[in-house]
């Protein structure tokens, strides 16, 4: 005690310098402490930032920015198929009322004026058809009534079966030996199997594809021209497969007569004679009409 009191102030200094360095180090460990925490930080976000970069397709840099290129292709590709839209345009309905949904009536009558009429297109164009041919709709060609949430995809097929057949008839086909489409109503189970294909439509983001399959008979030029009538439809047919044999007898009770094939010989007793004589063949084709989602 009395060295402390003739060193008091001495001693008072020194617990001073004790305080003032134990809040120096307790300031010093929580910064180091914050260091420490924000230098994890930094290592994290750097991490994240480096796996970010090494990604495919990479954001890109300060100089590439992959992010507003990627959005400048989409808009580019909605650009595209909006003026695709031109090869895609859909088929209407028939019937296709504008002032609510199709009625049984409606759809009988549209019906029956349909196939009557594609039966005259197809004697205008010297096409063949099979005896009371109903064009796939023989489950509906007797009904008034039909089942209940099957007009609207009905109708839908009317329209499509149509725009289809007249393709056939403006190709000069020599016989249509049936269309074929996919089961929509309950009525369809009743019908003839030669009506329906066993498929299903192909539903996309993009857009849904229907299948019909037509069986026809004709000689190569023709089924050049039906190929080609497809290709240049605007209301995007696909052609999926085609299978191409000797017409022979045919199913189904269309005429088999096949008309006589085209001959020709080349002058000269000297020369090589040239004879042409092409055989009439039965085509199956699978086509897929594409109708695009209204969003697109």
């Amino acid at each position: 005690m009395a060295w402390i009191k003739r060193n008091l102030f001495f001693a008072i200094g020194g617990a001073i310098a004790l305080a003032l360095l134990g809040a120096a180090g307790f300031y010093d460990y929580k910064s180091w402490q914050r260091n420490s925490t924000a230098f994890e930080n930094l290592n994290e976000i750097y991490s994240d930032l480096k796996n970010v970069s090494s990604q495919k397709p990479s954001p890109g840099n300060a100089k590439v920015d992959n992010i507003e290129a990627a959005r400048d292709q989409e808009r580019q590709l909605r650009a595209w198929i909006k003026k695709a839209r031109n090869h895609f345009e859909p088929v209407s309905p028939i019937p296709n009322p504008t002032n609510g949904p199709v009625s049984s009536e409606a759809f009988k009558n549209a019906l029956d004026r349909t196939v009557s009429q594609l039966q005259h297109e197809a004697v205008g164009a010297n096409v063949q058809l099979p005896p009371q041919y109903e064009f796939s709709f023989t489950a509906q060609s007797d009904k008034v009534r039909f089942a209940p949430d099957s007009l609207e995809p009905l109708s839908a097929q009317l329209g499509e079966v149509r725009t289809i057949s007249e393709i056939l008839f403006s190709a000069r086909i020599n016989a249509l030996d049936s269309v074929q489409r996919l089961r929509v109503s309950d009525d369809d189970t009743a019908g003839p199997q030669s009506d329906y294909i066993d498929d299903q439509p192909v539903k996309t983001e993009l857009a849904v594809l229907t299948p019909y399959e037509v069986t026809f008979r004709a000689f190569s030029g023709e089924i050049a021209a039906t190929l080609a009538a497809f290709a240049s439809s605007p209301h995007g047919f696909i052609v999926k497969a085609i299978n191409v044999q000797p017409a022979g007898a045919v199913t189904g009770g269309a005429d088999t007569t096949q008309p006589p094939a085209p001959e020709a010989m080349s002058p000269g007793r000297s020369g090589l004679q040239t004879v042409l004589n092409e055989q009439l063949l039965r085509v199956t084709l699978m086509v897929e009409i594409v109708n695009l989602s209204p969003r697109n």
